[in-house]
């Protein structure tokens, strides 16, 4: 497999780790962002919207989307599984993973940042203000979840949850460690959320997260 990625890309990062935490091999192709080389004929005429990441199959498929890589990934290798076996679970890991890639960081990537700057004239402290914002906000929301989700598991008799749920890393911890990583180079305040960097911190001690890390890329400045 090949990796069209790009060593800041949150997006990017939690399929490195989904690939690390499955053991996959993949060729890492790196697409720089700031540069624009996302918007090159060679590489948008395989990419509708022109993003990273995307992944090339073993058999040549182009995929898009971080999410819909996670879950192609999942169903098509069975070795440490992204996903609870059980509905309910998958369901709850689910949710957890798109309070990140679907509420905190589509307000907060980089071409949402540049718009800001570049078309409505903004100031870098507002931008940096907007930023903490919802980093901030949604952070707080997915504290409140793992809270809610700690005292479900009580109730029914489960044991606590090592990790968001359970006690194996998956797609949750995927797209939480990324977004603490960004919410951390722009300064925002994480006092106060003692279950998730609980669990950042413990993930951050994996070797596969440690392999995924921005600054294990190849293309790292």
């Amino acid at each position: 497999m090949k990796l069209h990625t790009y060593f800041r890309s949150s997006a990017s990062y939690r399929v490195r780790i989904a690939l690390q935490l499955k053991g996959l091999p993949y060729e890492y192709l790196p697409v720089h962002l700031v540069r624009g080389e996302h918007k090159a004929p060679a590489y948008a005429s395989h990419v509708g919207d022109a993003l990273v990441p995307s992944l090339e199959t073993d058999d040549g498929h182009w995929l898009t989307q971080s999410m819909a890589i996670m879950e192609y990934l999942d169903e098509t290798h069975a070795a440490h599984p992204l996903l609870p076996a059980d509905a309910l679970g998958r369901a709850h890991v689910r949710a957890l993973a798109q309070m990140v890639a679907c509420e905190i960081h589509p307000l907060n990537n980089l071409r949402v940042l540049k718009y800001l700057v570049h078309e409505l004239k903004v100031s870098d402290e507002a931008k940096t203000g907007w930023y903490a914002h919802w980093a901030r906000s949604g952070l707080e929301a997915f504290e409140r979840q793992l809270a809610l989700l700690d005292a479900e598991r009580k109730a029914g008799g489960l044991p606590p949850s090592v990790f968001c749920w359970g006690d194996v890393p998956g797609m949750a911890e995927c797209c939480l460690v990324p977004q603490v990583f960004n919410a951390q180079r722009f300064a925002v305040n994480l006092d106060g959320l003692p279950r998730l960097m609980e669990v950042v911190e413990r993930c951050n001690a994996m070797p596969a997260f440690q392999s995924a890390h921005p600054s294990a890329c190849p293309d790292a400045e």
